[in-house]
């Protein structure tokens, strides 16, 4: 089995057991038996990884993104995971309009911070932290609204 094959299998078990295996199993729809099977290192389940649709369900009720995160890091791609999951519809921030107003709030945000640090015409490494939080912060708000407007034209 191939090194990524090996690394994704660790991954899938890992979110297997966070889930917990009877839970994985109802969440599923699969058996503990075939869940087993997709992170086996046995040779004759080398070719077995976990649907897509199961790592989706699964990660839902995880407390971590095993499998997304694993699979960001052979990109090499770095993930902010954030565990307040604003969007969720139990924290519904009001849609669209809540989330033009927070955009607009994190922008004045930004600017107050962009103006002090740029005052003496140097941006300190404290100054471009404080920055950065704001710029992810923004970028949250901008995620969120994508969403809204997705399920707009659902």
């Amino acid at each position: 089995m191939s090194t990524v094959g090996r690394y994704l299998k660790k991954h899938i078990e890992a979110l297997v057991k966070d889930v917990g295996i009877e839970a994985a199993c109802e969440l599923s729809g699969k058996s503990k038996a075939t869940l087993g099977r997709y992170y086996s290192d046995y040779p004759e389940h080398a070719d077995r990884f976990m649907p897509v649709d199961t790592v989706a369900a699964l990660e839902e009720a995880a407390s971590y993104p095993h499998v997304t995160a694993a699979l960001s890091e052979l990109k090499g791609i770095t993930l902010n995971f954030d565990a307040s999951r604003r969007n969720s519809k139990e924290k519904d921030s009001g849609g669209v309009n809540a989330d033009v107003i927070a955009l607009s709030q994190r922008f004045a945000i930004l600017m107050a911070e962009y103006h002090q640090s740029i005052e003496d015409g140097v941006i300190s490494a404290n100054e471009a932290k404080r920055l950065l939080k704001e710029t992810l912060a923004i970028q949250k708000v901008l995620i969120d609204m994508k969403l809204h407007l997705e399920d707009e034209t659902v």
